[in-house]
């Protein structure tokens, strides 16, 4: 069960809330926001500063910055402003200053994902860590009791067996820092049982073995379990699974990108879910943002950026 600090964090109708709450504790990161030239990366950015959640650095051409600023209404008084020519640049400055300890945290703004991770995952002059990057969506669901983790739906296409290892140790890093000192961790597959047919199924009962050898830590693993086992009690029972997972998940570790992409859209679009998300694995944490994302995922965002950065200082 998640401790009494991360139920509360996240109790039904004030999860938001009370993540942003977490969050305040903290100082705010430095945070360089890559290529802010148009309204809704700026605002994002001067909203999460209003939150005490980031000191924002704004890395792109300056000239445009300004103006976005004007057509936005917002105010760049006491904001640094690091003046290169392109979006592209602005990904490499901005990747350089998050290597050399200037900044604490990258957050998108209007260029493409690709542009960005591009220069993150540089071999020379990248944030690459002997872990591979991963994406972790953390989902305030209605009628779920807890946070649910979903992870990656944004980054790797289609991982391998090493990968996923380290897509799992990324989310369990991500969930202690929310206060979760043993979460459970689901790996999905469309059955509950290991098919030679179905890779999914031996990726998870080999990542499973893993964690009975200590290859992966701080967490409960337990797979392959179809989605419905995962989170309903229920469903765990109906069909005979005794698991100290099933039923119980924290952390949803899907077979591949396109299975956790729509997954998410499907708890966001007709669940009714918040989505906020962040890529680990690198040097630093990184915010990607969406331009579907409304103000309270884009503030969630940078709060699990926020809490990650503080709470490993600790």
């Amino acid at each position: 069960m998640p401790t009494a600090e991360t139920a509360a964090q996240f109790a039904s109708g004030s999860r938001y809330r009370q993540l942003l709450d977490a969050a305040r504790q903290f100082s705010p990161i430095r945070t360089a926001i890559v290529h802010p030239c148009d309204a809704v990366s700026l605002l994002s950015a001067m909203e999460a500063r209003q939150a005490g959640l980031i000191e924002p650095v704004l890395v792109g051409p300056r000239a445009k910055i300004i103006r976005a600023a004007a057509d936005a209404g917002c105010e760049l008084k006491d904001v640094e402003i690091v003046d290169v020519p392109h979006s592209h640049a602005a990904a490499e400055r901005a990747v350089a200053m998050g290597r050399e300890c200037k900044v604490e945290a990258l957050m998108k703004g209007a260029l493409h994902t690709d542009e960005l991770m591009e220069s993150v995952v540089d071999k020379t002059g990248g944030l690459r860590t002997e872990r591979r990057m991963s994406h972790v969506f953390v989902l305030d669901v209605p009628h779920y009791p807890k946070p649910l983790f979903i992870t990656d739906a944004a980054v790797n296409i289609a991982p391998d067996l090493d990968a996923k290892r380290d897509i799992v140790r990324n989310a369990i890093d991500l969930a202690h820092a929310l206060g979760n000192p043993s979460p459970k961790v689901a790996i999905l597959a469309a059955v509950e049982t290991v098919s030679a047919k179905m890779q999914s199924t031996l990726d998870a009962a080999a990542l499973c073995k893993m964690a009975d050898r200590q290859q992966i830590v701080g967490g409960i693993l337990d797979g392959p379990l179809a989605f419905d086992n995962a989170i309903s009690s229920e469903a765990a029972r109906s069909k005979g699974i005794v698991s100290p997972v099933a039923g119980q998940a924290d952390i949803l570790v899907v077979p591949d990108l396109e299975a956790g992409n729509m997954l998410v859209k499907q708890l966001v679009y007709l669940g009714g879910a918040r989505a906020a998300g962040i890529v680990l694995g690198a040097r630093l944490p990184i915010i990607l943002t969406s331009r579907a994302d409304d103000d309270e995922a884009r503030l969630a965002s940078c709060a699990l950026a926020q809490l990650l950065v503080r709470r490993r200082e600790t």
